[in-house]
């Protein structure tokens, strides 16, 4: 949803995917998925179209895939002690 407001960051996606996963744990607001018009009638999720949406977040995930099978997967969630 994010790259979908800036784009491909190619080397930096998956710490601006990071920056942006934390950002939206810290400030309970899930990024929107702006220019989504037509939705499939398949598709019965909320997919946050076009404007942010406030909504309590927990823990939040950061999915990687890149060039040649370099691929990671890295879980956020608040410290308590």
């Amino acid at each position: 949803m994010f790259q979908s407001m800036i784009g491909h960051g190619l080397g930096a996606a998956g710490g601006l995917e990071a920056i942006a996963v934390i950002k939206a744990i810290t400030t309970n607001w899930l990024h929107p998925t702006i220019n989504q018009d037509n939705l499939e009638e398949q598709v019965t999720i909320d997919t946050v179209p076009n404007v942010k949406k406030q909504h309590e977040v927990h823990v939040g995930i950061s999915n990687s895939f890149g060039f040649g099978g370099h691929n990671s997967v890295v879980v956020f969630a608040p410290f308590k002690p």
